[in-house]
């Protein structure tokens, strides 16, 4: 009997009585928590779902930018490159006027086919 007697007391303590805490109350009581509960959950799993679409766009948006800074990057390059071939091209004078012919002591030494190419 005590140990009703201390159950009485804990649900009275926690505003039930004795008589309704193990009856349909208690279950409806569950229930509509269980119902709250499951309500806050979806509106939690919604608002992660929206963030998490903000959040795709974002790395989207940044592998986009990524892309275009590489391609500008590479472009650079080569104008770059484009622009040093030409003023390197422009800068050379023909190859005929800086050579100069070898000198014939050089040049008997080498063989015939070398020999007329270096008289030129």
């Amino acid at each position: 009997m005590t140990g009703d007697t201390d159950l009485s007391n804990a649900l009275g303590a926690a505003g039930a009585t004795h008589a309704s805490a193990p009856g349909i109350s208690s279950f409806t009581f569950a229930t509509d928590a269980l119902g709250k509960l499951d309500t806050m959950l979806a509106k939690i799993n919604s608002k992660r779902a929206e963030f998490g679409a903000i959040q795709n766009r974002f790395q989207a948006v940044i592998e986009n930018l990524q892309v275009s800074a590489e391609n500008q990057t590479a472009a650079r390059s080569r104008i770059m490159d484009a622009d040093f071939a030409s003023e390197t091209a422009s800068l050379h004078l023909p190859r005929r006027s800086c050579s100069r012919p070898a000198p014939p002591c050089l040049a008997g030494q080498l063989p015939a086919q070398q020999r007329r190419s270096l008289l030129r």
